[in-house]
């Protein structure tokens, strides 16, 4: 007997017991980015593939689990199964295609992919530069003056986990022309000559997921916060973005998930309405929670199942299932 499936039994076990004390039908969506092959040294909390595996298997054991497509629909016509969840992917990493994708189908599982269109074919997201400049700078410390943060040690992988969540957030809301540049900067400053190409998926992964019969999403262009464009600029991103993805797949694509995705802060009610207009059945935010009926089809949270304990990540379900208050303001008082 595989040693793993008394805990995977036991978690079970409890997030049965989870849903049973709630009877409204609620939707549970997990959100992933990256399942890596192996632990990262600098960020030994993500999820790796050993990790994911034990994971899904527990959902497999213990949910109904649906596309968010078809989610939203059986959630709209009171149809929506007991302990439904939907599993999700954002931005668009290659390991979600060569690590996810073969855990998904030995569990027997559909998730939902949403991709980031301008940085597939050996493209790579402003976060990842950041992170692989600090991961590959030789110097034991850097001069991140112009950053406002001084010298910073990079004496071991703690200590570059806590410059690249100290660059991170200075460097989220800027608008993308000064991101660029700021990355430009960081990398002179480290010394770094090359950072990795093969992060993010090629488009014939993405013809691959949909082929296996996964979901294939929205999630703009270049992953801009929406909040720092103009609605010219928005609605190209989000448009471009979505018919670059058709043409992948050649079938249509009618969910989206909102870069960083806090209400009001990375999107308003603007953002909201376009999204209905331009013919999204739904999208997802950020915002921790689960969906219930009457919920904005157009905001719908999501949870992020962080950490290595089945046993916490089903102590995290009890706490949002018996959640009674909504998480996400109606689209027009955002």
């Amino acid at each position: 007997m595989d040693l793993l499936d008394p805990l995977v039994s036991t978690a079970s076990r409890i997030a049965h017991g989870v849903y049973g004390l709630t009877t409204a039908p609620r939707l549970s969506i997990l959100i992933f980015h990256r399942v890596r092959a192996r632990t990262d040294a600098i960020f030994p909390a993500e999820a790796d593939a050993a990790h994911f595996e034990r994971l899904m298997r527990l959902v497999a054991r213990t949910f109904s689990v649906m596309t968010l497509a078809d989610a939203v629909s059986r959630l709209q016509r009171g149809e929506l199964p007991p302990r439904a969840l939907v599993v999700t992917f954002d931005d668009g990493y290659a390991d979600n295609a060569d690590v996810a994708l073969p855990i998904l189908q030995r569990c027997g599982l559909p998730a939902s992919f949403f991709v980031s269109t301008g940085f597939l074919d050996g493209g790579r997201m402003w976060n990842d530069s950041v992170i692989e400049i600090v991961r590959a700078c030789r110097h034991a410390t850097i001069d991140l003056e112009e950053f406002g943060l001084g010298v910073c040690s990079l004496a071991g992988s703690a200590e570059r986990r806590v410059v690249i969540e100290a660059l991170l957030p200075r460097i989220k809301y800027m608008t993308l022309s000064a991101r660029d540049e700021a990355i430009s900067h960081l990398q002179r400053l480290s010394g770094v000559a090359r950072l990795p190409a093969d992060l993010m998926m090629r488009s014939e992964q993405v013809r691959q997921l949909h082929s296996a019969g996964m979901e294939i999403g929205g999630h703009t262009v270049n992953h801009p916060i929406l909040t720092t464009l103009t609605p010219v600029e928005v609605e190209h991103e989000i448009a471009a973005g979505r018919n670059r993805l058709q043409e992948i797949i050649d079938a249509p694509v009618d969910v989206f998930a909102y870069p960083n995705g806090k209400p009001a802060r990375d999107y308003d009610a603007s953002h909201v309405e376009l999204l209905r207009r331009l013919g999204f059945a739904a999208a997802v935010s950020t915002v921790p929670g689960v969906a219930r009926l009457g919920d904005d089809l157009c905001q719908l949270p999501r949870l992020a199942p962080w950490g290595q304990s089945l046993a916490i990540w089903a102590a995290r379900l009890l706490l949002h299932q018996r959640n009674t208050c909504h998480a996400i303001a109606p689209a027009a008082s955002l």
